[in-house]
């Protein structure tokens, strides 16, 4: 899935093309989320192929855990939390994005 199918695709008055900034949820807190300590190494894309077998959902678990830099690479030893419901982030996300 990717994230960037409902962004509008909007042209310049000089004819270049250009996506509007993606909008992304908060994605509520749920008694069924996983919280896990992360480990030297570990990315939020290689965790969201873990947890939800799709690494382009990476960033359901960056936002859930307020990570906004340009890395994938997660800091060791900080307690993240990856959202149970992937699908309740997707439908937040395409609702914001439309």
């Amino acid at each position: 899935m990717s994230r960037y199918t409902n962004i509008n695709i909007s042209k310049s008055d000089n004819g270049r093309l250009y996506r509007k900034n993606a909008i992304y949820p908060n994605i509520p807190v749920t008694e069924d989320d996983i919280y896990v300590i992360s480990t030297a190494g570990d990315r939020y894309d290689t965790l969201a192929r873990q947890f939800y077998r799709d690494s382009s959902l990476w960033w359901i678990i960056a936002y859930a855990n307020n990570h906004q830099r340009a890395s994938l690479a997660v800091t060791p030893g900080v307690q993240l939390r990856i959202p149970a419901d992937k699908n309740l982030a997707i439908e937040l996300y395409q609702a914001l994005n439309q």
